[in-house]
Protein backbone atom coordinates (compact mmCIF):
# COMPACT_ATOMS: atom_id res chain seq x y z
CA UNK A 1 0.00 0.00 0.00
CA UNK A 2 2.98 2.64 0.57
CA UNK A 3 3.87 2.37 -3.33
CA UNK A 4 1.03 4.09 -3.89
CA UNK A 5 1.75 7.66 -2.19
CA UNK A 6 5.57 7.86 -3.53
CA UNK A 7 6.18 10.23 -6.00
CA UNK A 8 7.10 8.28 -9.16
CA UNK A 9 3.44 6.64 -8.30
CA UNK A 10 1.41 9.62 -7.78
CA UNK A 11 3.19 11.76 -10.98
CA UNK A 12 2.80 8.94 -13.48
CA UNK A 13 -1.20 8.51 -12.29
CA UNK A 14 -1.53 12.44 -13.04
CA UNK A 15 0.07 12.17 -16.00
CA UNK A 16 -1.76 9.07 -17.20
CA UNK A 17 -4.92 10.50 -15.93
CA UNK A 18 -3.78 13.59 -18.25
CA UNK A 19 -3.32 11.18 -20.85
CA UNK A 20 -6.68 9.41 -21.00
CA UNK A 21 -8.86 12.47 -20.00
CA UNK A 22 -7.75 14.62 -23.67
CA UNK A 23 -9.66 12.70 -25.69
CA UNK A 24 -12.99 12.35 -23.54
CA UNK A 25 -12.08 16.52 -23.40
CA UNK A 26 -12.24 16.71 -27.06
CA UNK A 27 -15.24 14.29 -27.58
CA UNK A 28 -17.46 15.90 -24.63
CA UNK A 29 -16.66 19.62 -25.92
CA UNK A 30 -17.83 18.58 -29.42
CA UNK A 31 -20.90 16.74 -28.15
CA UNK A 32 -21.91 19.82 -26.16
CA UNK A 33 -21.58 22.20 -29.21
CA UNK A 34 -23.85 19.51 -31.06
CA UNK A 35 -26.41 19.47 -28.19
CA UNK A 36 -26.83 23.12 -27.87
CA UNK A 37 -28.11 23.20 -31.23
CA UNK A 38 -30.33 20.95 -30.72
CA UNK A 39 -28.38 17.35 -32.20
CA UNK A 40 -28.20 14.51 -30.33
CA UNK A 41 -25.17 13.31 -31.58
CA UNK A 42 -25.07 9.62 -30.78
CA UNK A 43 -22.50 9.12 -33.70
CA UNK A 44 -19.45 10.64 -32.44
CA UNK A 45 -17.98 7.32 -31.23
CA UNK A 46 -17.96 6.57 -34.53
CA UNK A 47 -16.60 10.00 -35.48
CA UNK A 48 -13.63 9.36 -33.32
CA UNK A 49 -12.99 5.90 -34.45
CA UNK A 50 -12.51 6.95 -37.79
CA UNK A 51 -10.82 10.35 -36.88
CA UNK A 52 -8.02 7.45 -35.39
CA UNK A 53 -7.39 5.70 -38.34
CA UNK A 54 -6.72 8.74 -40.64
CA UNK A 55 -5.03 10.59 -37.88
CA UNK A 56 -2.83 7.30 -37.99
CA UNK A 57 -2.67 6.37 -41.57
CA UNK A 58 -1.88 10.25 -41.86
CA UNK A 59 0.87 10.39 -39.38
CA UNK A 60 2.00 7.14 -40.45
CA UNK A 61 2.92 8.11 -43.79
CA UNK A 62 3.99 11.73 -43.56
CA UNK A 63 5.86 11.66 -40.09
CA UNK A 64 4.37 14.79 -39.00
CA UNK A 65 2.11 14.46 -36.08
CA UNK A 66 0.58 18.04 -36.53
CA UNK A 67 -0.71 16.81 -39.99
CA UNK A 68 -2.28 13.42 -38.03
CA UNK A 69 -4.64 15.92 -35.89
CA UNK A 70 -5.73 18.23 -38.82
CA UNK A 71 -6.66 14.70 -40.93
CA UNK A 72 -7.83 13.07 -38.41
CA UNK A 73 -10.18 16.27 -37.28
CA UNK A 74 -11.36 16.23 -41.38
CA UNK A 75 -12.24 12.31 -40.85
CA UNK A 76 -14.33 12.64 -38.28
CA UNK A 77 -15.61 15.91 -40.01
CA UNK A 78 -16.21 13.51 -43.24
CA UNK A 79 -18.86 11.00 -40.48
CA UNK A 80 -20.43 14.18 -39.33
CA UNK A 81 -21.34 15.36 -42.92
CA UNK A 82 -23.19 12.47 -43.15
CA UNK A 83 -24.91 12.67 -39.71
CA UNK A 84 -25.46 16.27 -41.06
CA UNK A 85 -27.25 15.43 -44.00
CA UNK A 86 -29.53 12.63 -42.82
CA UNK A 87 -30.07 13.97 -39.72
CA UNK A 88 -30.56 18.04 -39.97
CA UNK A 89 -30.97 18.31 -44.01
CA UNK A 90 -33.13 15.33 -44.22
CA UNK A 91 -35.07 14.99 -41.01
CA UNK A 92 -34.27 11.59 -40.14
CA UNK A 93 -33.91 9.91 -36.77
CA UNK A 94 -30.94 11.11 -34.74
CA UNK A 95 -30.60 7.85 -32.40
CA UNK A 96 -30.77 5.63 -35.86
CA UNK A 97 -28.62 7.42 -37.57
CA UNK A 98 -25.83 8.13 -34.46
CA UNK A 99 -25.87 4.24 -34.07
CA UNK A 100 -25.72 3.38 -38.00
CA UNK A 101 -22.22 5.32 -38.34
CA UNK A 102 -20.80 4.34 -35.35
CA UNK A 103 -21.69 0.64 -36.10
CA UNK A 104 -20.36 1.66 -39.87
CA UNK A 105 -17.50 3.47 -38.85
CA UNK A 106 -16.48 -0.11 -36.16
CA UNK A 107 -16.77 -1.89 -39.75
CA UNK A 108 -15.09 -0.05 -42.00
CA UNK A 109 -12.03 0.98 -39.82
CA UNK A 110 -11.59 -2.43 -39.11
CA UNK A 111 -11.29 -3.58 -42.44
CA UNK A 112 -9.29 -1.12 -43.77
CA UNK A 113 -6.92 -2.13 -40.52
CA UNK A 114 -7.21 -5.86 -41.98
CA UNK A 115 -5.82 -5.30 -45.14
CA UNK A 116 -3.17 -2.65 -44.03
CA UNK A 117 -1.67 -2.79 -40.62
CA UNK A 118 -3.19 -6.70 -39.90
CA UNK A 119 0.17 -8.83 -40.23
CA UNK A 120 2.56 -5.34 -39.24
CA UNK A 121 0.78 -3.46 -36.82
CA UNK A 122 3.39 -0.60 -36.88
CA UNK A 123 3.88 2.13 -34.65
CA UNK A 124 5.17 5.37 -34.54
CA UNK A 125 7.54 6.72 -32.76
CA UNK A 126 6.69 8.86 -29.17
CA UNK A 127 4.97 12.33 -29.57
CA UNK A 128 7.36 15.26 -29.33
CA UNK A 129 6.34 17.10 -26.12
CA UNK A 130 6.55 20.92 -24.80
CA UNK A 131 7.60 21.42 -21.79
CA UNK A 132 6.93 24.87 -20.13
CA UNK A 133 9.95 26.54 -18.57
CA UNK A 134 10.48 26.92 -15.09
CA UNK A 135 6.89 25.09 -13.60
CA UNK A 136 7.93 21.71 -15.80
CA UNK A 137 10.38 20.98 -12.70
CA UNK A 138 8.04 21.09 -9.87
CA UNK A 139 7.79 17.83 -8.50
CA UNK A 140 4.79 15.39 -9.40
CA UNK A 141 2.87 18.65 -10.59
CA UNK A 142 5.68 19.68 -13.37
CA UNK A 143 6.41 16.15 -15.09
CA UNK A 144 2.64 15.20 -14.62
CA UNK A 145 0.95 18.65 -16.64
CA UNK A 146 3.28 20.20 -18.16
CA UNK A 147 5.57 18.17 -20.28
CA UNK A 148 2.68 16.80 -22.81
CA UNK A 149 2.22 17.35 -26.57
CA UNK A 150 1.38 20.86 -27.90
CA UNK A 151 -2.50 19.83 -28.65
CA UNK A 152 -2.63 18.90 -24.96
CA UNK A 153 -2.20 23.02 -24.23
CA UNK A 154 -4.15 24.12 -27.13
CA UNK A 155 -7.34 22.16 -26.61
CA UNK A 156 -7.34 23.18 -22.79
CA UNK A 157 -7.13 26.64 -24.10
CA UNK A 158 -9.54 26.10 -26.59
CA UNK A 159 -11.99 25.05 -23.53
CA UNK A 160 -12.09 28.71 -21.82
CA UNK A 161 -12.38 30.11 -25.75
CA UNK A 162 -15.76 28.24 -26.35
CA UNK A 163 -16.82 29.37 -23.00
CA UNK A 164 -16.33 32.76 -23.89
CA UNK A 165 -18.45 31.90 -26.95
CA UNK A 166 -20.91 30.83 -25.48
CA UNK A 167 -21.68 33.84 -23.32
CA UNK A 168 -20.14 36.91 -25.61
CA UNK A 169 -20.65 36.16 -29.33
CA UNK A 170 -23.48 35.83 -31.84
CA UNK A 171 -22.30 32.22 -32.52
CA UNK A 172 -23.30 31.09 -29.15
CA UNK A 173 -26.47 32.57 -28.84
CA UNK A 174 -27.20 31.38 -32.59
CA UNK A 175 -26.49 27.67 -30.82
CA UNK A 176 -28.57 28.17 -27.57
CA UNK A 177 -31.46 29.62 -29.84
CA UNK A 178 -30.97 26.60 -32.47
CA UNK A 179 -31.41 24.21 -29.21
CA UNK A 180 -33.99 25.63 -27.27
CA UNK A 181 -36.12 27.84 -29.75
CA UNK A 182 -35.34 27.45 -32.98
CA UNK A 183 -38.85 29.08 -34.29
CA UNK A 184 -37.60 32.03 -33.03
CA UNK A 185 -34.22 32.07 -34.27
CA UNK A 186 -35.85 31.39 -37.36
CA UNK A 187 -38.07 34.17 -37.46
CA UNK A 188 -34.68 36.24 -36.15
CA UNK A 189 -33.50 35.59 -39.62
CA UNK A 190 -30.56 32.51 -39.22
CA UNK A 191 -31.01 29.46 -41.02
CA UNK A 192 -31.57 26.61 -38.05
CA UNK A 193 -30.21 23.76 -40.63
CA UNK A 194 -27.16 26.30 -41.11
CA UNK A 195 -26.80 26.55 -37.83
CA UNK A 196 -27.32 22.90 -37.10
CA UNK A 197 -24.87 21.87 -39.72
CA UNK A 198 -22.16 24.07 -38.65
CA UNK A 199 -22.12 22.62 -35.27
CA UNK A 200 -22.10 19.13 -36.17
CA UNK A 201 -19.37 19.43 -38.25
CA UNK A 202 -17.37 21.35 -35.79
CA UNK A 203 -18.57 18.33 -33.44
CA UNK A 204 -16.99 15.96 -35.85
CA UNK A 205 -13.48 17.40 -36.17
CA UNK A 206 -13.14 17.78 -32.43
CA UNK A 207 -14.40 14.13 -32.02
CA UNK A 208 -12.08 13.02 -34.91
CA UNK A 209 -8.54 14.88 -33.27
CA UNK A 210 -9.69 13.16 -29.86
CA UNK A 211 -9.22 10.09 -31.73
CA UNK A 212 -6.12 11.06 -33.68
CA UNK A 213 -4.82 12.17 -29.97
CA UNK A 214 -5.54 8.41 -28.80
CA UNK A 215 -3.97 7.15 -31.70
CA UNK A 216 -0.75 8.66 -32.08
CA UNK A 217 0.13 10.28 -28.77
CA UNK A 218 -2.12 7.83 -26.06
CA UNK A 219 -1.18 4.61 -28.48
CA UNK A 220 1.22 5.10 -30.61
CA UNK A 221 -0.83 2.81 -33.05
CA UNK A 222 -4.11 2.20 -34.25
CA UNK A 223 -6.16 -1.15 -33.53
CA UNK A 224 -9.73 -1.64 -34.32
CA UNK A 225 -12.21 -0.64 -31.93
CA UNK A 226 -10.02 1.34 -29.64
CA UNK A 227 -11.99 4.00 -28.76
CA UNK A 228 -13.73 1.62 -26.33
CA UNK A 229 -16.68 3.41 -25.52
CA UNK A 230 -14.89 7.00 -25.12
CA UNK A 231 -17.48 8.90 -27.29
CA UNK A 232 -20.10 7.76 -25.16
CA UNK A 233 -18.27 9.08 -22.30
CA UNK A 234 -18.05 12.32 -24.13
CA UNK A 235 -22.29 12.13 -24.50
CA UNK A 236 -22.32 11.69 -20.49
CA UNK A 237 -19.76 14.13 -20.04
CA UNK A 238 -21.80 16.86 -22.25
CA UNK A 239 -25.23 15.95 -20.58
CA UNK A 240 -23.70 16.51 -17.08
CA UNK A 241 -22.00 19.50 -17.75
CA UNK A 242 -25.04 21.38 -18.25
CA UNK A 243 -23.47 23.88 -21.34
CA UNK A 244 -20.59 24.71 -19.30
CA UNK A 245 -17.84 24.20 -20.96
CA UNK A 246 -15.50 23.94 -17.62
CA UNK A 247 -17.57 21.37 -15.88
CA UNK A 248 -16.40 18.93 -19.48
CA UNK A 249 -13.33 20.00 -18.25
CA UNK A 250 -13.20 18.74 -14.63
CA UNK A 251 -15.15 15.94 -15.68
CA UNK A 252 -12.24 14.37 -18.33
CA UNK A 253 -10.44 14.78 -15.40
CA UNK A 254 -11.95 12.88 -13.34
CA UNK A 255 -12.93 10.17 -15.91
CA UNK A 256 -8.99 10.73 -16.50
CA UNK A 257 -7.93 9.63 -13.16
CA UNK A 258 -10.27 6.44 -12.71
CA UNK A 259 -8.89 5.24 -16.20
CA UNK A 260 -5.30 6.14 -15.21
CA UNK A 261 -5.95 4.04 -11.61
CA UNK A 262 -6.84 0.59 -13.85
CA UNK A 263 -2.91 0.75 -14.91
CA UNK A 264 -1.67 2.38 -12.53
CA UNK A 265 -3.27 -0.03 -9.55
CA UNK A 266 -2.29 -3.43 -11.62
CA UNK A 267 1.71 -1.76 -11.78
CA UNK A 268 1.49 -0.84 -7.91
CA UNK A 269 1.02 -4.46 -7.49
CA UNK A 270 -1.63 -4.36 -5.25
CA UNK A 271 -3.75 -7.69 -5.06
CA UNK A 272 -6.93 -6.54 -6.81
CA UNK A 273 -8.84 -8.34 -9.33
CA UNK A 274 -7.82 -7.52 -12.84
CA UNK A 275 -12.03 -7.33 -13.74
CA UNK A 276 -12.44 -5.29 -10.55
CA UNK A 277 -9.78 -2.95 -11.79
CA UNK A 278 -10.60 -2.70 -15.23
CA UNK A 279 -14.20 -1.94 -14.36
CA UNK A 280 -13.76 1.11 -12.62
CA UNK A 281 -14.18 3.85 -15.48
CA UNK A 282 -17.55 2.44 -15.77
CA UNK A 283 -18.70 2.12 -12.82
CA UNK A 284 -17.29 5.88 -12.05
CA UNK A 285 -19.62 6.43 -14.98
CA UNK A 286 -23.01 4.96 -13.42
CA UNK A 287 -22.23 6.78 -10.20
CA UNK A 288 -21.86 10.33 -11.72
CA UNK A 289 -25.08 9.68 -13.44
CA UNK A 290 -26.98 8.88 -10.12
CA UNK A 291 -25.10 11.69 -8.25
CA UNK A 292 -25.55 14.24 -10.92
CA UNK A 293 -27.91 12.63 -14.17
CA UNK A 294 -31.31 14.04 -12.21
CA UNK A 295 -30.22 17.67 -12.46
CA UNK A 296 -28.89 17.63 -15.90
CA UNK A 297 -30.60 20.23 -17.95
CA UNK A 298 -31.03 19.49 -21.43
CA UNK A 299 -31.90 21.89 -24.31
CA UNK A 300 -35.97 21.96 -25.43
CA UNK A 301 -35.91 20.90 -28.90
CA UNK A 302 -32.41 18.34 -28.48
CA UNK A 303 -33.22 15.14 -30.95
CA UNK A 304 -36.04 16.76 -32.76
CA UNK A 305 -35.55 17.84 -36.52
CA UNK A 306 -36.60 21.10 -37.50
CA UNK A 307 -39.39 22.06 -40.00
CA UNK A 308 -40.78 25.57 -41.00
CA UNK A 309 -43.93 26.00 -39.50
CA UNK A 310 -44.29 22.92 -37.83
CA UNK A 311 -43.27 24.36 -34.26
Amino acid sequence: MHSLFTEPFLTALLFGAITAGVPLLFVGLGEQISEKAGVLNIGIEGMMLFGAYAGFVAAFYTGSFALGFVVGGLGGMAVAGLMALLCVRLGMNQIVIGIGLTLGAEGLTALLHHFQFARSYPRLEKAPVLEIPGISEIPVLGPALFHHNLIVYLIVAATFAIGWLYKHSDIGLNLEAAGSKPGALDAAGVSVVATRVGAVLATGFLAGMGGAYLANVGAGLFVPFMTNGAGFIGIVLAMLARGKPYWVLLGALIFGISLAMTTALQVAGLNIPTDVVQMLPFAMVILVLVIFGRHSVLPAALGLPYVRGER
